[in-house]
Order: structure tokens, then C-alpha cells, then sequence
């Protein structure tokens, strides 16, 4: 049995317990949520084991109770095989009339909702698992952290471990459990199987529509192409046209994003609307990301070595695997990560903005003094507009990038990061 890498999850997990009576982890496949609600539960129901599914399924309409019964808190992995049971618990949470009952884990929303009465409002709480971040595979040394940024601190210091080929293989890896326990191309060869199971499996199966493979394919790749734009769906479908034999509408291009969005494949990005000193309008359309850096690597059909000779590329996915990271972190601070665009062309590609009020401004390069430098008066600019009159000065500016040596503090006040030192 492989070790248990913790989670930032972990502790969430426990705070929601403690608060509800029954928790949702949702996620994508292979991100750990079953591995980690193990952790806390003290008995478990496997929806789809093959020994038991059959009868579990049975029993889900003869008897649900029987299933819930167990030491609590009960695990209940893989639940939307059987919507039914999501009342079953809600019942149950209500007339227990206790706290951290039942942990309930799946990878995709149930096709056959109509089935479910309830909506679980006060006795449900959600967790949406993401893969690791570079710090909960091991990767980061975690030395400069954003809550002691949010807290105030300024004399961060830290040495990045992780040069541009380790950090090329680890965007083509993506922060898959199973995978931060192999090596190499094996390493490399989960984040392929996983596009695969979708292409060709699950983003049908999730709501019993069957779609096209290759579409999949090339909604998959132009979305892979278009990593941290704001590009619209008619863009997208334009795209697809392009090697598309068949008619394509928008709607069916919004169809195959749906089922994508279902799955956790994707993870769009909603923007930032803060209290400007001018009247500049703020774009408010979603910034387009995978849930992992990898997915895409695989949409494209690249590696580490291609990554390297088109820095370009590289630029795009890395931003989306400090995205990736930096929405691990703001989870565990009650917070979101948002993205800034105007009319005027200034934008911040991440902003984690917490529950209390307080956000940071964060540019993400990949490296290059130059970059750094761009980065630095692109946040100064932004803080600038911002009317602290009317909400927070910022808690900080950070450059996060990939290949820098060191974290430290400017002059200007704003903080430079390696993605290898950041930890939430």
C-alpha cells in the first residue's frame, strides 16, 4: 500500500464535519477524494464494488437505511450511482440530528437528478478536490506562505528547488496521486489515460448523451489552445470547424463544455469586479482552464521536451498549473481565485480574494527578469486604480513564477515567488 501523501483537504474535510451532518467531496476522477475521505471515515459503503453493487442497488430501493448504517462518520463512495440515496442521507442527518455522519464522494453530478427531492441546504456541506498542488505531492518546499502574506508578514525568504526541465515534466505530469508516486514517462502516461477515459467514455457517460469522440478531441484541443482566455464559445466552435466534416452549432459546442464542466474536466475562471477610482468598465466574461495542466498536455499531444522548445506554450500551461495550486490554498483560506481584465487591456491573472474582505494580486511568469519587471508595475498599475476608499488596499503583490532562485520582497513592496516555495 503507498503511503498517504496528506492533503490541504484533509483539514477542510474535518471543519465541515464538524459543521454538517453529511459532506459532498466532488471532484475529478483520480484526484484522491476517495483516498482522503478514508482518512476520517470510520466505516465505509462502496457503491460500486462488484461483489455488493448489485444488491447495494437493490437495497437503495427496498431498504436505503440498512445501507447507512456503520460507525460514523460512513463513507458512501461513488453515491450517484444511486441518486436516491442522497435523500435516504438527508433523512437520516435530519432525524439523527448530529454533526459528521456521512462523507459522501463521487466524480460526477448524477444523470438522473430528478430523482433527488431535496437540495440538502443546512444539511449538506460541498468540497471540491482538485489534483495535488506542487506543495502536497512534494514538489514545493512550501517555505513562503499566503497566509502569512495575508497576515501581514514581509520578511519572506526562500530557495526554489525546481529548474525549467523539472518544472516542464511536472506541468506534463499534473498533480494526479498516483502519479506523484511514479516516474518518468510512466508518470507521464497517467494524464494520456485519463484523456483518453474521457474522450471516449466519460463525458457521455455523465449524462447519458452519446458525443463524438473526435469532436471531443478538438473541443479538447482548441480549449488546450486558448488556456487563460477569454475567448467565446462561437471562437471555440470556429475553431473546431476548422477539421469538423459535420454541421456544428453553438449550442452543441456548449453541450460538450457542459458535459466537460459535469466531469471536473474543466474549471472556468469568473472575474474580478473591485471598486475602480475611474470609470473603466471591467470585462466580465470566464477565463477558460482545465482543472489540470495536464489534460491539456495531453489535448495537445505534447511533452516536456516540446514544452521546451515553444516557451510560448509552456507560459500558458504553467499558468494554469499555479492556477491550479493557488485555488488549493485559497480553499483552505476561505477564499476564491478570480481573474481581472478592462476595456483599457490591464489584467491580473489570478486575484484570491478571502471571505473577510482581504485580497492579494498575483501575475504568473514563467521567468526572465524582463517578465518579472512587466509583472511588477502590471500589479503597481492595478493597485493604483483600485478606490481604497470604498474597499481594502490590497494585502499584498506578488510576480509568481517558475524559474526563479529565490522568494523575496522588492523595494516596491511587491513580492516575487517561485511556484516551487508557495504553499497556502
Amino acid at each position: 500500500m503507498r503511503e498517504y501523501k496528506a492533503r490541504i483537504a484533509d483539514s477542510i474535510l474535518q471543519r465541515k464535519l464538524a459543521g454538517k451532518g453529511a459532506v459532498l467531496i466532488e471532484g475529478p476522477k483520480w484526484c484522491g477524494k476517495t483516498t482522503t475521505a478514508e482518512q476520517a471515515a470510520k466505516s465505509t459503503l462502496y457503491m460500486s464494488d462488484p461483489e455488493n453493487e448489485k444488491q447495494n442497488l437493490a437495497l437503495v430501493d427496498i431498504n436505503p437505511k440498512l445501507l447507512l448504517q456503520g460507525e460514523n462518520p460512513r463513507l458512501i463512495d461513488e453515491w450517484q450511482i444511486a441518486p436516491r440515496l442522497w435523500d435516504a442521507v438527508r433523512y437520516e442527518v435530519d432525524h439523527r440530528d448530529e454533526e459528521g455522519q456521512f462523507i459522501l464522494t463521487g466524480s460526477a453530478v448524477p444523470p438522473n437528478s430528478d430523482e433527488i427531492k431535496h437540495t440538502g441546504t443546512g444539511r449538506f456541506s460541498w468540497l471540491l478536490m482538485r489534483p495535488m498542488s506542487l506543495f502536497e505531492s512534494g514538489e514545493a518546499n512550501g517555505m513562503v506562505s499566503l497566509t502569512d502574506l495575508f497576515a501581514g508578514k514581509q520578511d519572506i525568504m526562500g530557495v526554489n528547488d525546481l529548474d525549467i526541465n523539472k518544472l516542464a515534466f511536472l506541468v506534463c505530469r499534473g498533480g494526479w496521486p498516483r502519479a506523484s508516486f511514479l516516474v518518468d514517462e510512466i508518470a507521464l502516461d497517467q494524464a494520456y489515460d485519463y484523456y483518453d477515459a474521457i474522450v471516449k467514455a466519460d463525458i457521455s457517460r455523465v449524462d447519458g448523451v452519446k458525443r463524438e469522440p473526435e469532436r471531443v478531441k478538438r473541443l479538447m484541443r482548441s480549449y488546450a489552445r486558448n488556456q487563460g482566455a477569454q475567448i467565446s464559445n462561437e471562437k471555440l466552435k470556429a475553431d473546431m470547424e476548422v477539421n469538423d466534416s459535420g454541421a456544428l452549432d453553438t449550442n452543441t459546442v456548449v453541450s460538450y463544455i457542459n458535459a466537460l464542466k459535469k466531469i471536473f474536466v474543466i474549471e472556468e475562471m469568473p472575474a474580478w469586479n473591485p471598486n475602480l477610482r475611474s470609470k473603466t468598465s471591467v470585462r466580465s466574461a470566464d477565463t477558460r482552464y482545465f482543472i489540470d495542466p495536464s489534460i491539456a498536455v495531453a489535448a495537445l499531444g505534447v511533452g516536456p521536451n516540446d514544452l521546451l522548445n515553444d516557451l510560448s506554450t509552456f507560459g500558458l500551461l504553467f499558468e494554469t498549473m499555479c492556477v491550479r495550486d493557488l485555488r488549493v490554498f485559497a480553499d483552505a483560506m476561505n477564499g476564491c481565485v478570480y481573474h481581472y481584465r478592462d476595456k483599457t487591456g490591464l489584467e491580473c491573472d489570478a486575484v484570491i480574494h478571502l471571505r473577510n474582505g482581504a485580497y492579494g494580486l498575483i501575475e504568473i511568469k514563467l521567468g526572465g527578469d524582463d517578465a518579472i519587471e512587466y509583472g511588477a508595475q502590471t500589479l503597481k498599475k492595478l493597485r493604483d486604480k483600485i478606490d481604497t476608499d470604498k474597499m481594502q488596499a490590497p494585502a499584498f503583490l506578488m510576480v509568481l513564477n517558475g524559474t526563479g532562485k529565490y522568494a523575496y520582497q522588492r523595494k516596491d513592496g511587491v513580492y516575487v515567488v517561485p511556484i516551487g516555495c508557495l504553499r497556502n
